[in-house]
């Protein structure tokens, strides 16, 4: 049998009076693969917490098989006290360890190891942790959401990386493709108290629905019961004062027991406010072409798309996933050809990065917009409470900030702000970041049934796979291919999945055998001026744009120059001074957002 390494007995843990963890357990052998699966808050980070030994329980035990070696990939990682990503990395190395794995792991994840950690951006910051977990090749890994902030190929890496190695493992994943092709058992979190299936994820949600199913039938028989004691004390009391006192503990008991019983946590009720029905054409790019520079990020592309379509847009960070939704929605002129968009379009977009949400804003004025008390959803008019209740808030948060809520409850927020708008086109970029298991299935279910058009970009496999009708596919220089189907008929199509993207950096001289003595230049973050010019130049754009049609529409009068030729020189002077500065607008925003999405990649 294999040998028990880890092990956590009736843990318990309150915070600020209320019960998070209630006898949980978790157990971990040798070769065991354990996804630890529950809702958002369920408190499944802090039992991860707990048996990496960060955070003391307030009741229970903890064993860790004596010799053991652990790592903990938390979700956020502390960089403070490092000059270099390769001093953090380093720091994780036991004496024993070989300090080339470290340095292997950080080429693998695509860093150099003389990066600045303050500069690094979300993904960065995600691949030097994991090479930090991994370098040691520890006995047992306990990996808190190791796939957040990942493009593809990098999560198709650590898939196959963990499949290799011989470590023991417990992970907490909303990526339910990694879930499944990685676990061999599964815990569940659920109400405090964990329940072991000696199975992968694959089965879990089927065990589940059993399970639920079976307690509610207890609990219909538990009412019965109290129903029949009930009615035995109105009419069934009897002289007999033993018998008589044990069924009235009895039914004490059973009432105690119904009044102790915690149900399920609500279901997240999704709807999308319907708008008219679109024409049959919806978008067509004709020979369109758009580069940065030397860099071309969309070249020579035909595009059709219609009414009902749900089109996936594929490829690693750095690509020009959102450049060329952009492009196709009309927020960004191609350098060549042509986008043709169809009539009674209503676009909604879901941007999960929430850079649109205010922190100071209350959740009740983000749902609103600021405007009354209730919301209106397909002719529905409800007040923002109740509509707030569909999607878990409680009544007391209306009056909340958003700079207090969490990444989950943030989510959440932007899916009842943007889905009771009428919409006959939705655009999804990352839809699924921060979303549990059970909101993500209500998710698919509501797009599934929805009747408009869908552009979608996503690192979810399965969501992929369940929503797309085809794939558009990155395949360098400015290339992208459509493909039939989800993501998995695209692989079997293509053969092979996505692949990091290159940059002339990644290309060493060929008669150069070792790398330059000078530390390469590291990322950064956006600084405040490039943030604020990245959300108001479209602003400065639309302007210039209606500025220069009301110009042509001056020259285009044959007896303006007669007329007035002064005027005539200065309109035509400003003309071209307008083009010239959309232009260089246009390509200042162009750089900024492929920085953008690089740096939060």
């Amino acid at each position: 049998m294999a040998s028990l390494l880890l092990n956590l007995q009736n843990t318990t843990l309150t915070f600020g009076g209320k019960p998070v963890l209630e006898g949980a357990e978790l157990m971990l052998h040798e070769g065991e693969r354990v996804s630890l699966v529950g809702r958002n808050g369920s408190g499944k980070s802090t039992l991860l917490k707990i048996a990496a030994g960060l955070v003391e329980a307030d009741g229970g035990s903890r064993f860790v098989q004596p010799g053991t070696t652990m790592r903990y990939l938390p979700q956020e990682p502390d960089f403070s006290g490092f000059t270099t990503v390769m001093d953090y990395v380093e720091a994780g190395l036991g004496p024993a360890d070989d300090h080339y794995r470290a340095r292997h792991y950080l080429n693998e994840l695509g860093l150099t190891g003389a990066e600045n950690p303050a500069q690094l951006s979300g993904g960065e910051s995600r691949r030097a942790a994991l090479a930090r977990t991994l370098a040691p090749a520890p006995d047992i890994l306990l990996l808190d959401e190791p796939t957040n902030h990942l493009d593809l190929p990098a999560i198709e890496w650590l898939e196959s990386e963990l499949k290799s190695l011989r470590s023991a493992f417990i992970l907490i994943s909303h990526d339910r493709r990694f879930l499944e092709a990685l676990s061999n058992a599964t815990i569940w979190l659920d109400r405090g108290a964990t329940r072991k299936l000696g199975r992968g994820f694959a089965h879990f949600e089927e065990w589940r629905d059993k399970l639920l199913a079976e307690e509610e039938i207890d609990q219909q028989k538990l009412a019965q019961r109290i129903a029949t004691e009930e009615h035995w004390m109105r009419y069934g009391v009897t002289a007999r004062r033993k018998r008589n006192m044990r069924r009235v503990e009895l039914l004490g008991s059973l009432r105690k027991e119904r009044k102790d019983y915690v149900g399920q946590q609500g279901v997240v009720r999704l709807a999308a406010s319907a708008g008219e029905i679109s024409g049959k054409l919806v978008f067509e790019a004709e020979k369109i072409s758009k580069s940065f520079g030397e860099r071309a990020i969309v070249a020579n592309l035909d595009l059709l798309l219609l009414r009902g379509d749900r089109l996936a847009i594929v490829g690693p960070n750095g690509a020009g996933k959102t450049t060329l939704i952009n492009l196709i929605t009309g927020n960004l002129e191609p350098d060549m050809g042509r986008v043709k968009h169809g009539t009674n379009l209503q676009l909604v977009t879901l941007d999960q990065t929430r850079a649109s949400l205010d922190p100071t804003d209350l959740v009740q004025e983000v749902i609103t917009a600021g405007r009354g008390q209730s919301v209106t959803i397909n002719g529905e008019t409800k007040h923002v409470v109740s509509y707030m209740q569909d999607f878990l808030f409680r009544p007391d948060q209306a009056r909340t900030p958003v700079s207090v809520l969490s990444g989950g409850e943030r989510a959440r927020l932007i899916l009842a702000r943007e889905l009771v708008k009428p919409s006959n086109v939705l655009v999804l970029d990352e839809p699924t970041n921060d979303l549990d298991l059970e909101t993500l299935d209500l998710l698919q279910e509501l797009l599934a049934e929805y009747t408009g058009t869908i552009l979608l970009v996503s690192h979810d496999r399965d969501f992929l796979d369940k929503l797309a009708t085809s794939v558009l596919m990155y395949e360098g220089e400015g290339k992208w291919i459509e493909y039939a189907g989800g993501y998995s008929d695209m692989l079997a199509q293509r053969g092979e999945g996505v692949a990091a993207r290159k940059t002339k950096s990644d290309v060493k001289p060929k008669a150069q055998s070792a790398p330059p003595a000078a530390a390469p230049k590291v990322k950064r973050k956006l600084s405040f001026n490039e943030k604020y010019a990245l959300d108001n130049l479209p602003t400065k754009m639309e302007k210039l744009k209606v500025e220069l049609v009301k110009l042509e529409t001056e020259l285009s009068d044959p007896a303006l120059f007669v007329r007035d030729p002064s005027k005539f020189e200065k309109t035509s002077l400003r003309h071209k001074q307008a083009a010239d500065e959309l232009a260089d607008s246009e390509n200042q925003w162009l750089e900024l957002e492929m920085l953008r999405e690089e740096l939060e990649g």
